[in-house]
């Protein structure tokens, strides 16, 4: 599943007229990146949540086929926030361990890897699997402590989420449908619980939160998609 339901208030004005996933970065709208990279980890049936705007992302993407892909949409009448969302894309996601990617971030994350993670939680205890990322200056404090392949609420070093995980259903069964919920509050709960794996992702990943961020994606981007000149 690609989250792309927020809002993207950090990005305005950018955002005012354009879902926050199709804003563009080294050619690309954001969520193609994560479309064409689970593609080629052989992950291709999709579910994509949308609010605002979200006929415009149906409008460019839509049923996947495109970019060798299956889409399901999951439209929402307002954001529900990241567990809501997931919550009422359920049925479409089925019984099984799933994958989730926040769409406004860019990374080089192992989805192979990761899809064997979530494979692994249907077959434990286990309710998710995370991947943290070293702390960005927007996020000095981190959000949650690894301590021998387990996610902790609390200890040290923190480290912060990067918004790429795999989940079991279950995670989400107590939640009413078609309600506003977080994630974090339920993570913790697993996390007390004993019920909660992850890695420590150390490639690329840009949390694209603001203008800046993006201006600098993209020009990192568009310098790696240049030739390499070769001395004459």
């Amino acid at each position: 599943m690609i989250l792309a339901a927020g809002r993207g208030e950090r990005m305005r004005p950018l955002t005012d007229d354009c879902p926050k996933p199709l804003l563009m970065a080294g050619g690309k709208p954001l969520i193609v990146w994560h479309i064409e990279r689970l593609r080629d980890a052989g992950i291709r049936e999709l579910v994509i949540n949308h609010a605002h705007l979200g006929h415009q992302l149906e409008a460019a993407l839509g049923d996947g086929s495109a970019l060798g892909v299956s889409i399901a949409w999951s439209p929402e009448t307002s954001a529900l926030e990241t567990a809501g969302g997931i919550r009422k894309a359920l049925p479409l996601l089925g019984d099984s361990a799933f994958i989730a990617v926040n769409g406004d971030v860019y990374c080089d994350v192992d989805f192979t890897a990761l899809q064997t993670a979530a494979k692994c939680l249907g077959a434990s205890a286990d309710l998710a699997h995370l991947v943290l990322v070293a702390n960005p200056e927007h996020n000095v404090d981190g959000d949650f402590a690894l301590e021998a392949g387990r996610v902790l609420a609390q200890g040290a070093p923190r480290l912060t989420f990067s918004g790429v995980g795999a989940y079991h259903p279950q995670l989400f069964g107590e939640l009413a449908a078609d309600v506003p919920a977080k994630l974090a509050p339920l993570l913790r709960l697993a996390m007390e619980a004993g019920r909660v794996s992850g890695i420590v992702h150390t490639g690329r990943w840009i949390d694209v939160g603001t203008p800046q961020r993006l201006e600098a994606l993209d020009a990192l981007l568009t310098r790696a998609a240049r030739p390499t000149e070769r001395p004459s």
